[in-house]
């Protein structure tokens, strides 16, 4: 059973210990580092005596499972987890969002199955520094991965098979969907899987060798609403208005917006990935407008990013993914596909100019310059 929050509230009140002590002053410490406010040093110098009572070992490392329990006795997560990592009193043991998804799609599967597939998880995340060496994937490619793999592992198991050793090219053949993104997705992904049981010797032949990828039909790159564009670059948000006028001048992607540094833009241009990018004149109308606001907003904030908000400006990390582009209503992939089709038509399909403009690869720019002749961009409303 839960503890009461009653009576955890009330031990609270009166606990008092040594780590208490500790982290109390490595709480202000890190608060006027990172530019806290005061209700936020309050949340945490609150939260501490709680976890005292939560806890099963008074004195010992906490678990960031039981800071994370702490909201149901209106206790903090965030800025707790931070200071006791600070305190290097913290025992990271969160499950990713990954982790979690793929604990689901193979909960049921025999145990030898579910090993096989554990060790082909902790390749993609971790990466290996054994022969074959492989870098670790971005956890959105791993879950792409399990979301195309996971229904055929599943009738592999229904059928009988207790290991991915018994699997037979002809077996993945006939497993595979017949067309589209999902066979695209198994295809990939059933790859990687063997490919990484076959280097750790725990199945005997890799049934997807020599397997062709089956082609994905590209989409065609359509304009956006010019309206729409201009209304998000004059948003009263200057976070906003600034992220669109980065992607729509220089067709940034939305990883590279959360990645960017305050260092990264010098003399009003942006380095970035090698590239000396000169900034248009509306985008840095629109970065003035953003660091002063920056400025005024967080003073105090140490965070190296060039985009913060509320959660990320007090700590060192990127903002989400999201960020700012809830309330735009426009994606920033379209918006930079937007940018990119822009260009190759006002230069009659200069594919190098584009690849050298937006550092994109040949094949990329190729997608763009076969809307050239494309009858419903024939007349493109500029």
């Amino acid at each position: 059973m839960d503890p009461d929050p009653a009576v955890v509230l009330e031990r609270a009140f009166d606990a008092d210990s040594d780590l208490i002590r500790h982290c109390s002053v490595v709480v202000r410490e890190h608060a006027a580092k990172h530019g806290w406010s005061r209700r936020q040093t309050n949340d945490v110098i609150r939260s501490l005596p709680l976890l005292q009572v939560l806890q099963d070992t008074p004195g010992a490392k906490i678990r960031a499972t039981d800071v994370m329990q702490l909201p149901r006795y209106g206790g903090n997560i965030a800025s707790t987890i931070d200071v006791l990592a600070a305190a290097d009193m913290l025992i990271d043991d969160r499950i990713s969002h990954v982790e979690r998804y793929f604990a689901a799609k193979t909960a049921h599967l025999p145990e030898p199955m579910k090993a096989q597939l554990e060790i082909w998880l902790e390749v993609m995340l971790d990466g290996s520094s054994t022969a074959p060496r492989q870098r670790s994937r971005d956890p959105q490619t791993a879950r792409i991965h399990i979301m195309g793999i996971a229904p055929i592992i599943e009738s592999w198991a229904a059928a009988g098979h207790q290991s991915l050793a018994e699997i037979t090219p002809a077996q993945v053949r006939a497993a595979l969907p017949p067309s589209g993104s999902r066979r695209n997705w198994a295809e990939y992904g059933l790859r990687s899987l063997f490919k990484v049981l076959k280097a750790r010797k725990l199945i005997f032949t890799n049934p997807t060798r020599g397997m062709p990828i089956t082609a994905v039909n590209a989409t065609v790159p359509l304009p956006l609403d010019t309206a729409a564009v201009r209304q998000a670059l004059d948003c009263p948000d200057p976070a906003v208005a600034f992220a669109v006028a980065l992607v729509a001048f220089h067709a940034l992607t939305a990883q590279q917006l959360v990645r960017l540094q305050l260092t990264d833009i010098v003399d009003g241009r942006l380095h970035l990935d090698g590239r000396d990018i000169p900034l248009a004149g509306p985008v840095r109308v629109r970065l003035g407008a953003w660091l002063d606001h920056r400025n005024r907003t967080w003073p105090a904030s140490i965070n190296p990013h060039l985009f913060v908000g509320r959660v990320s400006a007090p700590r060192l990390v990127p903002v989400g993914k999201q960020f700012p582009w809830k309330g735009t209503g426009l994606r920033p992939q379209a918006l930079r596909e937007d940018r990119i089709l822009a260009e190759i038509h006002a230069t009659g399909g200069d594919v190098r100019r584009i690849c050298d403009l937006f550092g994109i690869t040949i094949g990329t720019a190729m997608r763009y310059a076969t809307t050239l002749g494309h009858p419903d961009l024939a007349h493109r409303t500029e």
